[in-house]
């Protein structure tokens, strides 16, 4: 394999490096997930010089590893978070307005049983007040099935003690499409991005923030001067210099089954106590998730245990018991965290699950806390707060409004579900879509690693339509085959 001289993605990359020096930014975003993309993008749009570094690859850590769904949070009504299930609830279909493509109504089934956890006349209150806090009415009206209906929508559930069951409506989306569809939105709006480059240090001089990035693919340093920084990193915000943020981390994970194996026609929500998790029907495949168990290592180190595992097969056979699910039914697993913003003494915050944006020092903002199905309207709260602070003339926030790609762009190799396996899909992710390494394409880019069941060979004929289209090396080659071996292996 001979490498190109230059490598269309190294010369992007060395571009893009080139403006972020350049001249100073009006805004500086640290962290290319979810919000940070949503922010980078709102900015841009405001006509302001705005940029968006990531240690990682973009998406690669919480904002890749969800459940998956656009929602307002129907348990959230338990805990009176009214204003929250609202404006999530309004964000949903703003992003099904927007990003058709990645936002796909799905209906919910919750079962309930006779003397244990919900009640029927709760569910059917509760999903009614969820439809009425839509604003203008939610994707299709919510109803309630009796016993003998429900078990003909699901034949396999348990029986025993079933009272019947209600539906309602969230949807389903594609969280590290999500992302890398708003960054292209981004880019075509003339922000600067660069994966792989890691901000490490930040200092206050004058009237603006000198930066020290490191782009990691070479060792290389550069000072980037800017108006305004924005720590929008996820569960790594309270790692960053000058942040105030603190987070108690709770990791969730999820297993993928073969739908056949589990042919639910519709979500289903199951019950483990407090505890609620979803099965989510994904094209040929369902996932089932999520746990919710304090974390306290390196968010980098996250990874799916066998009891995590457990768990969630337990609680899916214990509603399913005729399916017996077994670990060999597994097709792919992923592991994530919440970022959850805590209280100064570490416990959990009574507003862990809404956002707070705050200031700490002039020019500076974090952003914690929040949700995917939210990310849009924490952009704009940002956004706004930051023009107040510079002072200078900005367009109106356009982004509930704007789609986010046009229609030609957005849904030929970005869905819900992944994108035919083909040397075209490998060279668009490789030439407009920053993937550097063989994770990026196979995890983020296309999710062909969490949807089909691959051969060795496969993934090197992936291997190969990527480097002839990155111009690797041999060595390179062998070293990113190596690396995306040991990191994905399959779950136990």
């Amino acid at each position: 394999m001979k490498p190109s001289s230059p490598s269309l993605p190294a010369g992007q990359r060395a571009a893009a490096f080139t403006r972020l020096t350049a001249a100073p930014l009006d805004v500086l975003v640290v962290g290319g997930g979810i919000v940070g993309s949503g922010v980078v993008r709102d900015a841009a749009q405001r006509g302001l010089r705005a940029a968006v570094v990531d240690q990682h690859d973009f998406a690669a850590g919480t904002s890749s590893r969800s459940s998956r769904l656009l929602h307002g949070g129907l348990r959230y009504l338990e805990q009176r978070r009214v204003r929250l299930v609202r404006e999530a609830s309004h964000e949903k279909k703003t992003l099904h307005r927007i990003a058709p493509h990645l936002a796909q109504p799905l209906g919910f089934i919750f079962p309930s049983y006779r003397g244990e956890g919900r009640p029927m006349w709760q569910l059917r209150l509760g999903v009614k007040l969820y439809d009425f806090l839509c604003g203008s009415g939610n994707f299709e009206p919510s109803r309630g099935f009796s016993r003998a209906e429900t078990l003909q929508l699901l034949p396999a559930l348990e029986p025993e003690k079933l009272a019947g069951s209600v539906q309602y409506f969230d949807a389903l989306t594609n969280d590290a499409r999500l992302v890398l569809d708003t960054l292209r939105s981004a880019a075509r709006h003339g922000a600067t991005l660069a994966n792989y480059a890691r901000m490490e240090d930040a200092t206050r001089t004058g009237d603006a923030w000198t930066c020290r990035v490191v782009d990691r693919e070479t060792g290389a340093a550069h000072v980037v001067r800017a108006r305004t920084v924005v720590n929008a990193t996820g569960p790594w915000a309270d790692q960053v210099p000058h942040s105030a943020v603190k987070l108690r981390l709770s990791k969730g994970i999820h297993v993928v089954i073969d739908r056949r194996r589990l042919p639910v026609p519709s979500a289903v929500v199951i019950t483990e106590g407090k505890r609620i998790l979803f099965v989510l029907p994904w094209g040929e495949r369902v996932i089932i998730g999520t746990t919710d168990t304090d974390y306290r290592g390196r968010p980098e180190d996250v990874a799916v245990a066998p009891e995590d595992v457990a768990y969630v097969m337990r609680t899916g056979n214990e509603f399913f018991p005729t399916v017996a699910l077994r670990a060999d039914d597994i097709v792919s697993a992923w592991a994530g965290l919440r970022p959850l913003i805590a209280n100064p003494d570490g416990s959990p915050s009574d507003i862990s699950r809404e956002h707070q944006i705050k200031s700490p020092e002039p020019g500076w903002w974090d952003i914690a806390g929040g949700k995917l199905t939210t990310y849009r309207l924490m952009a704009e709260q940002a956004v706004d707060a930051i023009v107040r602070h510079l002072g200078a003339p900005a367009q109106p926030c356009r982004t509930a409004e704007e789609p986010l790609l046009p229609a030609q762009e957005a849904g030929r190799y970005s869905g819900i579900l992944p994108a035919p396996f083909t040397r075209e899909a490998v060279e668009h992710y490789v030439r407009h879509e920053w993937a550097l390494k063989l994770e990026d394409l196979l995890l983020r880019r296309s999710g062909w690693h969490y949807y089909e069941r691959w051969s060795s060979a496969t993934i090197e004929q992936a291997a190969d339509w990527m480097g002839d289209a990155a111009g690797w090396t041999a060595e390179r080659r062998r070293g990113e085959l190596e690396r995306f071996q040991a990191q994905a292996r399959p779950a136990a």
